[in-house]
């Protein structure tokens, strides 16, 4: 995966392969209960069930991971045959399950401190993502002009902030600036750890950590605000503009939210 096989390719980042190895270690372990000694003995059905064992965001997960790491056995040498060619996720084909209002109202009174108030803003409002978050620098934040800029590969999504979130914004610079205030990482999220480290932000557990308490997860809560969007108003460059999505994963949800207005005429 690090593309220094037989074969040179671009290479994952050791932060890919953490994920990736989370995402497989209870495959591989299944199928090693169910006997099989050897990659070489997976099958199309055996890739089918393992996405089949989770739903939305997890099971794609699945389905890109092992999409990628039998390409790359494959492009070595060590399987001869790719299980997973041909095998296509539908995505997002239903309405995403809705997160209870009183239990979405009450995400923020989990909050312990200012760190964990502004990431559950952004995600619960913004619908920001964990990699997303990852990357904001602290030069992306400019009070004076309300807005933040969340930078994706190849382009910027910018965010014009509402009330809430400047307030939160603001409480947690100031935070930072109380607790390190000669630290030159430039990373706008940092922690204890990584306040003396320049080139790391938080790592993906301390978000996961941050939701832990409220019984939901970042995916769900993330998926929710879109939902939510895509039902009041119905439009994907709404949603496009608004969220910084794709024009694809937009029309997802208008379809999944409005399925009345995308279906197809019958012939």
């Amino acid at each position: 995966m690090r593309g220094k096989g037989k074969w040179e390719h671009p290479g994952r980042t050791y932060r890919s392969i953490v994920r990736y190895w989370h995402i497989l270690e209870p495959i591989l372990k299944g199928w090693l209960a169910d006997g099989v000694e050897s990659l070489r003995e997976i099958t199309h059905d055996d890739v089918k069930k393992a996405i089949a064992t989770r739903k939305g965001t997890p099971a794609r997960s699945i389905h890109i991971v092992l999409r990628n790491v039998f390409r790359a056995l494959r492009q070595e040498g060590v399987i001869f045959r790719d299980p997973t060619r041909g095998l296509v996720f539908s995505g997002i084909n239903q309405t995403p399950p809705s997160v209870p209002s009183n239990r979405l109202a009450g995400v923020l009174s989990h909050a312990q401190n200012d760190f964990q108030r502004f990431v559950m803003v952004l995600v619960c409002v913004h619908a920001l993502s964990g990699t997303d978050i990852r990357r904001l620098l602290l030069t992306d934040l400019d009070l004076s002009r309300e807005r933040l800029i969340v930078r994706r590969p190849g382009k910027r999504h910018i965010i014009y902030l509402d009330e809430l979130t400047y307030r939160c914004a603001s409480a947690w610079l100031r935070e930072r600036h109380r607790r390190w205030p000669v630290t030159t990482n430039p990373h706008l999220l940092i922690n204890r750890w990584t306040a003396v480290d320049t080139t790391h932000s938080p790592i993906g557990t301390t978000f996961t950590s941050i939701f832990r308490p409220t019984e939901l997860t970042m995916p769900t809560l993330r998926q929710d605000r879109i939902r939510d969007e895509a039902f009041e108003v119905g439009d994907p460059l709404h949603l496009m503009r608004l969220f910084g999505i794709s024009s694809h994963t937009a029309m997802r949800y208008i379809t999944a939210a409005h399925p009345e207005r995308t279906a197809k005429l019958p012939r």
